[in-house]
């Protein structure tokens, strides 16, 4: 392992070694008691980003259970080397706010086909031009809500009213703000120094604030627990026979992601809880692909990567970076495996030496601790890594994942149903229940 490998492999560590989230969670509180601050809630938001709306519609709620100042911005991802494949990140966003808002109930483009691109310049500048004005906060929840139930009108109408270039000055002093604060995206909460993404983030905040002991009345918020009901992921008791008709499940997955990692044992749970098979699909890492990875987004990533391996249940904390030698030789390896029908061993257990036991896998004595547990023979997989035929295969699942509309990992299908993101195993395992639904109901 190279000596930049390393120091990279020891601050991964030290952002995600157990305990570090509760501690920081600890000083910061400690920091804002004796500041004399309130509790600052900080919403940024982005007109035509659909995650923004979801997340925006659970905002209020948010602010009339707790105890919290909600300080909202206009605001934009900073896009460029934060944003890899921005066409197909946008195409998809709307396909999977579409199912989103299906399962949570959320209005979402039912007043027009599409939202008003056409009014978006001036629904900005019509914002812009109130950001300093009270009750702001409701004034873009309007607008979004407008945006992205496609009603055309009531856009025309509230774009009429706007201070023509006033949006450019508003979203880059949000962005600053962001970047300062330590962060790249749209649809962002932040809280105590701590991020949470859109709908999908929004229960940890929850939890945070519960175990600060400060709602304003006993019980849970009905519509903030609703979004953790509508994504738990029930598995039958045993596989429904309609479920042997199907296809398998495909996972385009990377040695190097730690989102891969935690996504990997649920996908093994949903298949084998269905009876399907399971096809793995390594692929390279985008930054072996010459595609850049900010230290701000990967600091962000793994540290939401702990959050949910811990909810998941999936070991995780103490890693070392494959990147480079130690992924390629975990494609060669799994090629071998495969041809003795062991590959579903090796990327199990490949991930978690990885990510939970920091196992260096760019050397004999880590790979060989792999290959022992997985049950393959040594001298084969030494072999193995001499051989660069897993190239081929790569790049051609590579371009098929392409193919499919995803950009990343880990990317998951069944037949022409794609979803991506770990964040999204619970929706598979909901198209998956509508395919086996033959009208006598699954045992779960």
């Amino acid at each position: 392992m190279s000596v930049r490998n390393k120091l990279r492999s020891k601050l991964l560590s030290a952002w995600i070694r157990p305990g570090v989230r509760q501690r920081s969670r600890d000083w910061q509180e400690a920091r804002r008691r004796i500041a004399g601050r309130p509790h600052v809630v900080t919403a940024f938001l982005q007109l035509d980003d659909p995650y923004s709306y979801l997340l925006a519609r659970y905002l209020p709620a948010l602010a009339d259970h707790y105890h919290v100042d909600l300080s909202v911005r206009l605001s934009a991802a900073l896009g460029g080397d934060y944003e890899p494949a921005p066409d197909m990140q946008d195409e998809y966003a709307l396909l999977d706010c579409t199912r989103l808002a299906a399962e949570l109930g959320v209005p979402f483009l039912d007043k027009g086909s599409a939202p008003p691109v056409d009014q978006r310049a001036g629904l900005l500048d019509e914002l812009a031009g109130r950001a300093a004005e009270d009750g702001f906060a409701e004034e873009l929840f309007d607008v979004l809500e407008i945006y992205w139930r496609g009603d055309a009108g009531a856009a025309a109408r509230r774009a009429e009213e706007a201070v023509p270039g006033a949006a450019e000055t508003v979203i880059a002093d949000s962005q600053q703000v962001l970047a300062r604060m330590g962060h790249y995206n749209s649809a962002m909460l932040h809280y105590g120094g701590e991020w949470f993404w859109g709908v999908d983030r929004l229960p940890y905040l929850v939890e945070r604030l519960d175990d600060l002991g400060i709602a304003r009345r006993n019980g849970d918020d009905v519509l903030l627990a609703s979004i953790r009901q509508v994504m738990h992921m029930d598995l039958p008791v045993r596989p429904p026979a309609a479920a042997g008709k199907l296809p398998p499940i495909e996972l385009f997955y990377s040695f190097r992601s730690p989102y891969s990692q935690i996504c990997l044992p649920r996908v093994y749970a949903l298949a084998d809880a269905f009876g399907l098979d399971v096809v793995v699909r390594p692929v390279l890492p985008m930054v072996m692909r010459d595609e850049p990875l900010p230290p701000k987004k990967l600091r962000y990533i793994v540290r939401d990567a702990m959050r949910e391996a811990e909810t998941c249940g999936v070991p995780f904390g103490n890693a070392v970076d494959p990147v480079g030698a130690g992924v390629d030789r975990c494609h060669a390896v799994f090629a071998y495996a495969s041809s003795e029908r062991r590959e579903r061993d090796f990327v199990l257990n490949a991930g978690e030496m990885i990510w939970a036991h920091a196992i260096d896998v760019s050397t004999d004595t880590g790979m060989r601790k792999i290959t022992a547990k997985t049950g393959l023979f040594w001298p084969e997989a030494k072999l193995a890594m001499e051989d660069d035929d897993w190239r081929e295969t790569e790049a051609e699942d590579w371009q098929l994942m392409l193919s499919l509309g995803s950009w990343g990992v880990p990317t998951m299908c069944i037949g022409d149903f794609v979803v991506w993101g770990q964040d999204r195993v619970w929706m598979l395992a909901r198209h998956i229940e509508e395919l086996c639904d033959t009208g006598e109901g699954i045992l779960v």
